[in-house]
């Protein structure tokens, strides 16, 4: 029957992404031959530079990983690299986002970091990045109106102040979302739960994992792991401005592509793609967002529609190379039996262990 469900689950998917990438290209009016067109007049220089940032962005989440688990349990940073690096790439072609469960998996096989900690490191970075898009999507969208020149972002100018509202929101949230985890538990054992096996071993896990959050959050590593979220997202906003400009989409702007105006476009790509309904490897929710954007900065539909396509793809291509290698290296990597996590929570209420300038992490 699981079986039977992934089966499902992807053929749904692969509908879907079929079925959003050709209702744009017929609504645009782009013919496939233009995307090769546009893809080989892609220099080696710039794709270097692309992928250059795209590394960076592999090197800032590795290291945000390493510094979230608590360092009585913490592997070495070469692992974590190959780790993240494997599980970027199953989240990424994995439908609605199924893969990001891979990390947990990874984590407790060839770590022996148990479920619980590998759960919060995720939900914690992920609420780090959520807090820092929608922070730099609010000031690129406030920052562009008061330019000027870009008509169509007056009705968007609204959404500034809630965007950056949402950003403070989820920075908070992840500095004390073991605060809503325990609430779910208790809203659990209110409703009685417990008074069954498979729930009290449900609220048992979830305790488990808001203790797992506040471990992740204590002492100084959450304000690193924060202070790192920044230059994740530059880097990530520099290689969809290095890769559209590139591809040429700045001949849609009288001044070329600016930073804040490749910051809106590709953060609707990025919003998009996080939509639990995309389809594989994000294919056509994720064109729709960066058309979305673009044309609203004033990009024709068909030019901004090519242009994505040719930047999704890729970012497909370095995410799969980046992913295989890392799968290559986990096969050769001996597995770890589970670390005592049971024994650190015993000691969760002592002094944190992170000394004020914490080891770099191995080459």
């Amino acid at each position: 029957m699981p079986v039977k469900k992934t089966a499902q689950r992807i053929v749904l998917s692969v509908a879907i992404s079929i079925a959003v990438l050709a209702a744009l290209m017929w609504f645009t009016d782009t013919h496939p031959k233009v995307l090769l067109g546009t893809l080989s007049g892609l220099s080696p220089w710039v794709f270097l530079l692309a992928f250059a940032f795209h590394m960076g962005t592999y090197c800032l989440r590795a290291l945000r990983f390493w510094l979230l688990i608590p360092r009585a349990l913490r592997p070495t940073y070469r692992r974590i690299w190959i780790l993240s690096g494997a599980h970027n790439m199953a989240s990424y072609l994995l439908p609605a986002k199924t893969g990001e469960a891979s990390w947990v998996v990874y984590l407790r096989t060839f770590t022996g970091v148990p479920s619980a900690p590998g759960i919060a490191s995720l939900v914690v970075s992920r609420l780090l990045d959520a807090a820092v898009l929608a922070s730099a999507l609010s000031v690129a969208c406030m920052y562009l109106v008061h330019a000027g020149g870009h008509g169509q972002l007056g009705e968007i100018a609204k959404y500034g102040a809630p965007l950056a509202l949402t950003g403070v929101l989820l920075a908070a949230i992840s500095v004390r979302g073991d605060l809503l985890v325990h609430l779910l538990s208790r809203s659990l054992r209110f409703a009685c739960l417990t008074h069954w096996q498979t729930g009290e071993r449900l609220v048992a896990k979830i305790t488990e994992i808001a203790h797992a959050m506040r471990a992740a959050s204590k002492g100084h590593r959450l304000g690193l792991a924060a202070l790192i979220t920044l230059p994740v997202w530059f880097c990530i906003f520099a290689f969809y401005a290095v890769l559209a400009r590139g591809l040429g989409i700045a001949d849609g702007f009288e001044t070329g592509l600016t930073f804040p105006e490749a910051i809106f476009g590709s953060s609707l790509a990025v919003l998009a793609n996080l939509l639990p309904v995309n389809g594989v490897a994000g294919v056509g929710t994720q064109e729709l967002g960066w058309t979305s954007g673009f044309v609203l900065l004033g990009v024709q539909e068909s030019r901004a529609l090519v242009v994505g396509l040719a930047v999704h793809f890729v970012q497909l291509f370095n995410v799969v190379a980046v992913g295989l290698f890392c799968h290559l290296v986990m096969k050769n990597m001996a597995r770890v039996e589970r670390l005592d996590f049971e024994g650190f929570l015993a000691g969760i209420n002592a002094p944190d262990e992170t000394p004020e300038n914490p080891d770099p992490p191995s080459p």
